[in-house]
This record gives structure tokens, C-alpha cells and sequence, in this order.
């Protein structure tokens, strides 16, 4: 089968080594596993992290955001069947989903939402999966919750932050601010529903005044954490609650300790990477955002379709990715 590979760790991502075209053999399902024609793929920071080293200095086949048909189902399956429309985000203990054929577990794939094309469904696990564990499992913001509180989503216009500010608004009576700094994105994140945007350019407390908002008793912070560290401890209530996703090379918790703030990661590769009891969480969790989108509640996050899938594409988007300057997700389709 077609895949995109490489094999050398940490290259710059204008080396055409850095990603490029071969053949591997077609994966065969286990018993707990859907084999999948892949017809569609979107692009994530952690494809871009892997690539740099992030698990480990031996290269793997990346990609974890995918939609397609099933082709064949392990003998343990129950949940699907051959003929399915699937979307899923997998796991990184696994080969990714830069190939014509994937192989995932039942319990971390959900039905397509029947509304939306393959490019679309494409878009959405691996972000769906992380915002709303981040959300509802992490923070502990109970659906229909958090009236009268507020969260702040910093980076609200990245492919994380565009589907948290629609759980947020959607799902909890939260007041919703998403923070981005440039008047597309930020017009980006006023349509996905948040109440309010706010510049993280500028000094976090400043901004919040601005809309008067004294402290938040949430934080999502999905890029640059240790950068605004400071501030973030500065806008969050007392017993307020910090949740991240990024990479900081260190994090101090002490300083957390005067406001009795929590810390929350947020790793969605965390069930799958140890099957822990409750994996199949994020089968419903898939199966509830398809359900949302379909009910016009939720809408996809592409942000740029980059075409066909192929190297030089690939490159294309992992070069935006790097910029920091991708708004919602990239997804590419078709071999």
C-alpha cells in the first residue's frame, strides 16, 4: 500500500526526506480491530512533534485523524461492520494514518456523522476526543454546568480550541472566552460561539478587565503554557482550575499552591496507550460528536483542505502547523 513516511528524526521540514512516498504491506486486523481504506486525513501538532522526537527517537508512520470504510473486522469486534463509515484518531503505540489502509480498535472509532463528507469527519477526532476529555473529564464541568463561571480557552482558534469553544457554549452555561491575536482568527472564534475573544498578545488580566471579568475559574491553556504561566495563575479564581495540552519543558507547581489551584493534563492517547478499563470512552464520545454534528449542534473545524494525500502536501501542512499560524485543521483526501 501507498504511505508517507521517514526515517530519519528531527529533519527540517523543507528536506524532502522529511516526509516522503514508499510502499509498506497492507496491515492485517486483530481481534478487537477494524481494517480501514482510508479515504480522508487531517494534520495535528503531534504529527509535527513526533516527527521531531517527541516518543522517541525511532521514526513511525504518522497520522492520528482518520476517516474512512471499514474492509474487514478482527473476530472480536461487535461495534461496526464491514461496509461502515468510520472516523477515529487511533494511537500512537500504532501505525498513523498516512497510508491507504488503517488498522484501529473498535473501542476508539466511532460511526462518520452522515451529514458531513470524508474530509470533514476527518477533521475532527483526535480534537473532538481532547477537548471534550479536557472539558468534561479533566476539568469536571458537568453538561448543562457552570453558570455563573468562566472559562478562558487560550488558543482558542487552533483545531483543540475550535471544538472546545462549541462544547463550552453549546454543552455548559459557561461564559465562554476564546483568546487569539489576529482579526481572522479572531473572527474564527466568534463564529464557533465563544461570548468573547481577548488578544493573548497582550497582558492576559488587562484584557479580561477590558470585558469585565475579574478572574476566571477556568483555564484552558492549548499553546505557549510556560509563557503565560504567570499570568494565568494571576486570572484564575481561588480553587479555580488549570487544564493544559502542550509541552512545556518545565512547569513549577508551587505557585498554584496560595489559590489551591488544580492542574489538569489532557492527553487523549492516554486510554488507548495503556487500554485502561474505560478505552471505550472515547468510542461514545465519538458516537455522541457525530450525533451532535449531525443534530446542527457541532460543525466541523477545517480550516484548509491541502488536496490530494502525498508527500509534498503533507510537507505543505506540517510547514503550516510549525508557523504557528494554522487556524482549525488541515485535511487532505484521496490517494
Amino acid at each position: 500500500m501507498k504511505t508517507i513516511v521517514y526515517d530519519q528524526i528531527g529533519l527540517p521540514i523543507e528536506n524532502p526526506r522529511a516526509l516522503y512516498e514508499t510502499e509498506l504491506p497492507k496491515p492485517a486486523p486483530g481481534p478487537h480491530d477494524l481494517l480501514v481504506k482510508i479515504r480522508a486525513i487531517a494534520v495535528n501538532p503531534v504529527d509535527t512533534k513526533v516527527r521531531a522526537g517527541l516518543f522517541g527517537e525511532t521514526p513511525q508512520l504518522l497520522g492520528w485523524d482518520a476517516a474512512g470504510i471499514v474492509e474487514a473486522v478482527g473476530a472480536a469486534v461487535t461495534l461496526f461492520k464491514v461496509g461502515d463509515n468510520v472516523f477515529y484518531a487511533g494511537s500512537v503505540t500504532r501505525p498513523g494514518a498516512y497510508a491507504e489502509y488503517g488498522v484501529v480498535d473498535e473501542r476508539i472509532a466511532g460511526h462518520q456523522p452522515t451529514t458531513l463528507d470524508d474530509a470533514h469527519a476527518a477533521a475532527l477526532p483526535l480534537t473532538s476526543v481532547t477537548a471534550w476529555e479536557l472539558l468534561f473529564d479533566r476539568l469536571g464541568v458537568a453538561e448543562g454546568g457552570g453558570d455563573g463561571d468562566a472559562l478562558l480557552v487560550i488558543g482558542a482558534a487552533g483545531g483543540v480550541g475550535s471544538i472546545l469553544v462549541q462544547l463550552a457554549r453549546q454543552l455548559t452555561k459557561l461564559r465562554v472566552i476564546g483568546t487569539a491575536s489576529r482579526p481572522e482568527t479572531q473572527e474564527w472564534v466568534r463564529d464557533l460561539g465563544a461570548h468573547d475573544v481577548i488578544d493573548h498578545t497582550r497582558p492576559l488580566q488587562e484584557e479580561l478587565r477590558r470585558i469585565g471579568v475579574a478572574q476566571v475559574r477556568y483555564v484552558a491553556s492549548l499553546t505557549h503554557t510556560e509563557e503565560r504561566y504567570a499570568q494565568i495563575i494571576e486570572v484564575l479564581a481561588p480553587q479555580g482550575k488549570l487544564g493544559l495540552i502542550d509541552d512545556p519543558k518545565t512547569l513549577d507547581a508551587m505557585p498554584l499552591k496560595l489559590k489551591a489551584i488544580s492542574l489538569h493534563w489532557e492527553l487523549m492517547f492516554t486510554r488507548p496507550l495503556f487500554e485502561t478499563p474505560d478505552m471505550i470512552r472515547q468510542h461514545e464520545i465519538l458516537e455522541r460528536v457525530a450525533a451532535l454534528v449531525d443534530a446542527g449542534t457541532l460543525r466541523t473545524t477545517v480550516g484548509e483542505h491541502f488536496g490530494t494525500i502525498n508527500a509534498e502536501n503533507l510537507r505543505r501542512a506540517h510547514a503550516l502547523i510549525e508557523s504557528n499560524r494554522a487556524r482549525g485543521k488541515i485535511v487532505l483526501e484521496g490517494f
